[in-house]
């Protein structure tokens, strides 16, 4: 069964570098979520929260029903040889590559696209709700 690692926690949030994550931040980020999906601060849902706190404290970006199924040995979830039961090879990593290839500055290139991308989107859900009143 393959279980993947962790991904690091965020290393910045709002062009802020992020030390310890705490409960505070994590409610700022789950309300920011609430209103770029169109709710008010009053009206953050668990799954804000879950999102939240996954994404700052660098917990698995699936949700936790597919990361289960992910975790299914493919023989379970489909088998497209009957009979055939393979196995796994483990690949080493080069020194500095996470395990999809990429070294630490593109993770922080990749990282600082994700929070500009999330700021854009509050930022237009902001705009969005004050046009409408």
């Amino acid at each position: 069964m393959k279980i993947d690692p962790p991904k690091e926690a965020a290393l910045i949030v709002n062009a802020t570098g992020v030390g310890t994550v705490t409960h505070k931040m994590v409610r700022e980020r789950a309300v920011e979520l609430a209103i770029i999906d169109g709710r008010t601060a009053q009206e953050v849902s668990k799954s804000d929260w879950e999102q939240a706190k996954r994404e700052l404290t660098g917990g698995s970006d699936m949700d936790p029903n597919e990361a289960l199924l992910e975790t299914a040995p493919e023989s379970e979830r489909w088998d497209p040889a009957p009979g055939s039961a393979g196995h796994i090879v483990t690949v080493p990593s080069v020194d500095g590559e996470d395990d999809e290839g990429r070294s630490a500055n593109e993770r922080l290139v990749e990282e600082g696209m994700l929070e500009a991308e999330h700021d854009q989107m509050l930022q237009a859900a902001q705009k969005q709700k004050q046009d409408d009143t």
